[in-house]
């Protein structure tokens, strides 16, 4: 059975830093295309980035390009989304997601997705 674990949320100023991570267990998650997701409270679920199996190429939404970046440890089974210059508009419950198929780059069909991690922006 597929699980994905989001850890490293919480509540920090605007304009600083967090690295969330998202860690598979049952599979590896090297071998798949990985996103991050977010959802604000009373918003649609918002594509941030994706990260594709086969040469880490990469994606960002246009909301958090140059402020964010998704990268990959395979030796640790971990993706990883660095968030820099975090605005109070970042704040939402973050989810990484699996693509077992990697079609429809940059956006291909997600089918497998952790519980979320918050993360609040506030002074």
């Amino acid at each position: 059975q597929v699980q994905l674990v989001e850890t490293g949320g919480g509540l920090v100023q605007p304009g600083g830093s967090l690295t969330l991570s998202c860690a598979a267990s049952g599979r590896t998650l090297s071998r798949f295309t990985v996103g991050w997701f977010r959802q604000a409270p009373e918003k649609e679920r918002e594509f941030v980035a994706v990260i594709s199996w086969s040469n880490s190429n990469t994606y960002h939404a246009d909301s958090v390009k140059g402020r964010f970046g998704i990268s990959r440890d395979n030796a640790k089974n971990t993706v990883y989304l660095q968030m820099n210059s975090l605005k109070p508009e970042d704040t939402a419950v973050y989810y990484c997601a699996e693509a077992t198929r990697p079609s429809g780059w940059p956006r291909p069909k997600f089918d497998y997705w952790g519980q979320g991690t918050q993360v609040t922006v506030s002074s």
